[in-house]
C-alpha cells in the first residue's frame, strides 16, 4: 500500500466509517444471545445439584439399609477378589461399582438375547428357605476369560460380541464358577446372619423369568472386575424388596437381641408391671329404665324400685366386666360385699344355662310399672350414708352420672320454655 492515498481510498475509507454503526448493533445482539446461553447452561448445572423423586414409585428402603447393605458387598467384593485371584490364578480388583433402589424392569431390559440369569435360592439358619429367589449375572468375557484360565490359558482377556451364545461346555465351565461367586455371598452375609446362598437354575432367555414382578421393588448391586488392567467386566446381582425385607427383619431382631431387648419369656415381667395397675370394682344393686319425665320430677324421699329381692345377690364388676357376685352386709360399721361365687362367661357355660340366664336378666317392662314388686329402696337412708356420693356406674347402658345431668337439664330448659 503507498504512502500516500488516493482521493478514491479515502472516500471508500469514509464509506466503510459511517457504515460501522449497524455491525456495531448485531455484535451487541451476538453477545446478548452469547449471554443468554450462558444463563441457561449456569441453570442447568445449578438444576443438576438436585435429584429428582420419582412419586410413582417410592423408595422403600432408607438411607441406613442402604449403607448397610453397602458395607456387605464391599465385605463380599473383597472375599471374592481373594477367592477368584486364588482359585483362577489371576489378578483382579473387584469393587461394588453401584448399588441403587429400581424397579425390577430396569434390571431385566438390560439383557440381551442370548444372555444367562442365574436364580439363586437363600437359606436363612432357623428360617428356611426364602419364597424370593435373588437373580446374578455375569458379563461373557469375564466367563470366557475364567474359562481361559481353568483350562490353562495365558494372562490374556478374551473380547466377545454383544449377544454371544454360550456352548454347552461353556455352559457346565459357567455353572461351576457361579458356584463359586455365589458361595461367597454367605461369607459376606456372614457378619449380619447365617445364610446360605445355592443355584437353583440358569435361565438361559432372562425375558421369561417371571419369579419377581416386574413392577417390585428391586436393590441392583454392580460389581465392577478389573481383570489384569486390560478390561472392566461387570457381574449384576438383583435383589427383591421382599428378600431384603425378610433378611432386614432377622437382621433388627438380632440386633434387639444383642442389646437386651428380648421379647421372647417376658411374662413375668410383664405380670409385675400388671399386678401394680389399678381397676376400678363396681357393686351393681339392680337395673332401673326409667322415662325422662320420672327423672325430672324425682326428689328427696322418692322411692325407686329395683325389682329385686332384699336379700337378692350383687353384681360385682372389674371395669365393664362382671366377674363376682355377692351378698350385702356390714363390715367395721361400713357397707361390704361378700363374695359368693364367680361368674362364668357365657361360652364356658352350657348352651340351656345361657338361655336360663338371658331370659332372667330381661324384665319386660310391663311387669316392672304392673306388678307389686316385695322389696323397695328408700333413696333417702341411702343418701345418709357414708358412700352415698360415691359414683354408681352401670356398664350395660355406658350411661355416667354427667350425661344424665345434662339431659336433666335440656329438659327442664324444655319444661320452662313451654310453661
Amino acid at each position: 500500500m503507498a504512502d500516500v492515498l488516493s482521493q478514491s481510498q479515502i472516500d471508500a475509507l469514509l464509506k466503510s466509517m459511517q457504515d460501522t454503526p449497524p455491525k456495531e448493533e448485531a455484535v451487541e445482539t451476538d453477545l446478548d444471545e452469547i449471554l443468554d446461553q450462558l444463563n441457561n447452561e449456569e441453570s442447568q448445572v445449578q438444576e443438576d445439584h438436585y435429584s429428582k423423586y420419582d412419586f410413582y414409585s417410592p423408595r422403600k428402603f432408607t438411607k441406613e439399609k442402604i449403607r448397610l447393605l453397602k458395607s456387605i458387598f464391599d465385605n463380599y467384593a473383597r472375599i471374592l477378589t481373594s477367592q477368584v485371584n486364588g482359585i483362577f490364578r489371576t489378578t483382579t480388583d473387584i469393587t461394588v461399582l453401584e448399588l441403587r433402589e429400581t424397579r425390577y424392569y430396569e434390571y431385566v431390559n438390560a439383557f440381551h438375547e442370548n444372555d444367562c440369569m442365574t436364580i439363586v435360592e437363600t437359606h436363612v439358619e432357623g428360617k428356611g428357605k426364602s419364597n424370593v429367589p435373588l437373580m446374578a449375572y455375569l458379563s461373557p468375557g469375564l466367563t470366557l476369560t475364567l474359562v481361559s484360565h481353568m483350562l490353562g490359558g495365558t494372562e490374556s482377556f478374551l473380547k466377545t460380541e454383544g449377544e454371544y451364545r454360550y456352548t454347552d461346555v461353556e455352559m457346565a465351565l459357567y455353572k461351576r464358577i457361579m458356584d463359586y461367586i455365589v458361595h461367597a455371598l454367605g461369607d459376606g452375609f456372614s457378619n449380619y446372619i447365617n445364610a446360605e446362598f445355592k443355584i437353583a437354575k440358569v435361565e438361559t432367555n432372562p425375558s421369561m423369568v417371571q419369579e419377581v414382578g416386574l413392577d417390585e421393588t428391586v436393590v441392583i448391586v454392580v460389581l465392577n472386575v478389573d481383570i489384569s488392567g486390560l478390561a472392566m467386566e461387570r457381574i449384576r446381582l438383583c435383589l427383591p424388596g421382599t428378600l431384603l425385607e425378610h433378611i432386614f427383619k432377622i437382621i433388627d431382631n438380632r440386633k434387639h437381641l444383642a442389646r437386651g431387648f428380648a421379647y421372647e419369656n417376658n411374662q413375668d415381667i410383664i405380670m409385675q408391671h400388671l399386678r401394680a395397675s389399678e381397676f376400678p370394682m363396681t357393686g351393681q344393686l339392680g337395673i332401673v329404665r326409667l322415662d325422662i319425665e320420672d327423672l325430672y320430677h324425682l326428689k328427696v324421699g322418692d322411692v325407686i324400685d329395683l325389682n329385686r329381692e332384699k336379700d337378692s345377690a350383687v353384681k360385682l364388676y372389674v371395669g365393664r366386666q362382671p366377674w363376682f357376685t355377692g351378698k350385702m352386709g356390714v363390715f367395721k360399721k361400713n357397707i361390704a360385699v361378700r363374695i359368693e361365687e364367680r361368674i362364668m362367661q357365657k361360652e364356658d357355660l352350657p348352651k340351656e344355662d345361657t338361655v336360663e340366664e338371658d331370659l332372667l336378666e330381661e324384665v319386660p317392662r310391663e311387669e316392672a310399672s304392673g306388678e307389686k314388686l316385695p322389696e323397695s329402696i328408700d333413696v333417702s337412708a341411702m343418701a345418709d350414708s357414708p358412700d352415698a356420693d360415691a359414683k354408681i356406674e352401670s356398664p350395660n347402658t355406658g350411661v355416667m352420672a354427667e350425661d344424665v345431668q345434662e339431659l336433666l337439664e335440656d329438659v327442664s330448659s324444655e319444661y320452662s320454655l313451654a310453661e
